[in-house]
């Protein structure tokens, strides 16, 4: 097998990143060898669950049910009530997955291996392309304390890589909500967004084909809602993109 010229400047910067930035993995403390790679070591990496489109999810909320290949379309029942068209993620939120979605909270950076996978799960998750990226927003007051949105830095990368408008201001959050825990039932989850999302801007929205992204779907609530919102305004079909799902 061939080596191409962008696999030796590859190695050759990742030798030379190694070296001048030693850095560890979150998760089991080895060396972080390639920028690619992130805050996670490859080794963590491989043990990450990373939808290959071949298992068998909900074929609406994309709720992992099991690692077969489906015969026919499956529903989980939970999210029939949902407002979203279809929902599907990179992976499971666990292990190496978590740990970059956390680290994307604290720092704007999404990792090349991420922004790879994002790319991949978009093309082949959804038959209608998108005509516009939404993110889902925060409040004013978390936007603040934050700095920036999780979410729009993962529809900036997927805007790029995938040549699809971002639109960051049509779809805003008007109340400001307590943090999801991880105790949180689905009820008190959903009461927390359920009036929560408006449309500023509906001339933007109406007839739109929109993929709306975050960082992790868990209970499909505020996914559900966002799209509650775009749909009263006029939107045409709101799919849901995430890089982690809960399971």
């Amino acid at each position: 097998m061939s080596i191409s010229p962008t696999d030796i400047l590859n190695s050759v910067s990742d030798s030379i990143f190694s070296v001048l930035y030693p850095q560890t993995c979150v998760l089991c403390g080895l060396a972080v060898n390639s920028r690619a790679d992130g805050i996670v070591c490859n080794d963590c990496w491989a043990k990450a669950k990373i939808f290959s489109g071949f298992e068998t999810f909900c074929l609406k909320c994309g709720a992992f049910l099991s690692d077969t290949e489906p015969v026919f379309d499956t529903f989980c029942g939970r999210c029939d009530e949902h407002f979203y068209d279809r929902a599907r993620a990179v992976g499971v939120y666990r292990g190496a997955m978590a740990a970059s979605i956390l680290h994307i909270k604290r720092t704007p950076h999404l990792s090349s291996r991420l922004a790879r996978w994002l790319e991949i799960a978009c093309r082949d998750s959804f038959d209608e392309p998108a005509d516009v990226i939404i993110p889902v927003p925060l409040s004013r007051r978390r936007l603040k304390e934050r700095g920036f949105n999780q979410a729009a830095v993962i529809g900036r990368h997927l805007s790029r890589r995938m040549s699809i408008p971002m639109d960051e201001h049509s779809l805003a959050r008007k109340v400001h909500t307590a943090v999801h825990r991880a105790g949180m039932d689905m009820k008190a989850r959903e009461a927390s967004v359920k009036n929560a999302f408006e449309v500023t801007r509906p001339k933007l929205v109406r007839d739109k084909n929109i993929l709306l992204v975050d960082d992790i779907l868990t209970s499909g609530s505020t996914a559900s809602y966002c799209a509650k919102a775009l749909k009263k305004s006029g939107a045409a079909r709101v799919n849901v993109l995430t890089l982690g799902r809960a399971v």
